[in-house]
């Protein structure tokens, strides 16, 4: 069982929501990632999305499209991530950590190559956006030959399809994006939500993560009631914008400790 999985599985028996907060490697500057990561468990993290960035993201909004600009103009590319990770795990060796990004930093690096080094890293799973499920069972095959869990995009506009195909080669958990559009957009539906949730857990047999669009503990409170685990990204990107650099892990800290305390009440 991997380090996801278990993570997962501990939640569950709890009657517990998984809290999976995202931050973008190497923003607002490399030296804070590792910090970052550490305050975020601190805060109550289960799960850590860790970004890859990259200069033409199709799913993200200007948020987190910002913190992948600053990111590259920092230099950092995949190899400094897998770095990070590295970094990371010499402290804390058990939360899981998922890498999520685009194609094209793996395959620049080359699949055969990129695997082992996340794995090596400490790296748990890897959550490719353009990698689409009916393309990628390779991919997916030499992922969980290497221990790490391929993780998977399903949408309100998924087919049952889609869903099947998904489940087939899933591992680890589905991100279900919640929304209509890029990371950071519109209004939360809840009722849609909870009417998704049963048609993916029927070809669907790991965790059903939730996110785009969950600001705040109501919103975490809200989805939790439906999905296995809470995915909260830009506006943990806009605490670091807008709060001075020193003061910026801390902020972020007290940001997931309160969508924590909100999950558990």
């Amino acid at each position: 069982m991997s380090r996801i999985q278990s993570t997962l599985a501990a939640l569950a028996a709890q009657n517990k929501t998984a809290l999976i907060p995202f931050i973008t490697a190497g923003d607002p500057d490399p030296a804070m990632t590792v910090p970052l990561m550490h305050a975020l468990v601190a805060g109550g993290a289960d799960v850590i999305e860790l970004g890859v960035p990259f200069s033409d993201p199709s799913a993200d909004g200007p948020v987190i499209q910002r913190a992948s600009d600053r990111a590259l103009a920092h230099g950092v590319g995949l190899r400094h991530v897998l770095e990070m990770v590295r970094e990371f795990r010499s402290v804390n060796k058990n939360t899981p950590v998922v890498l999520m990004g685009y194609a094209n930093p793996i395959e620049r690096m080359g699949i055969n190559s990129f695997i082992p080094a996340a794995r090596e890293a400490g790296v748990d799973g890897v959550l490719v956006v353009d990698y689409p499920p009916e393309e990628c069972q390779e991919f997916a095959a030499v992922m969980k030959e290497n221990g790490l869990d391929p993780i998977f995009l399903l949408a309100p506009t998924s087919t049952d399809d889609r869903i099947k195909e998904v489940g087939k080669i899933a591992s680890g958990y589905v991100y279900y994006v919640s929304l209509k559009g890029v990371t950071g957009s519109g209004n939360l539906d809840l009722e849609a939500v909870a009417a998704m949730i049963p048609r993916i857990k029927k070809h669907v047999t790991v965790p059903v993560g939730v996110g785009f669009g969950i600001r705040d503990g109501a919103t975490a409170k809200a989805i939790a009631s439906v999905s296995d685990a809470v995915v909260i990204g830009s506006r943990i990107i806009q605490e670091l914008e807008n709060t001075p650099r020193d003061k910026a892990v801390a902020a972020v800290q007290a940001f997931i400790g309160g969508i924590r305390e909100a999950l558990d009440k």
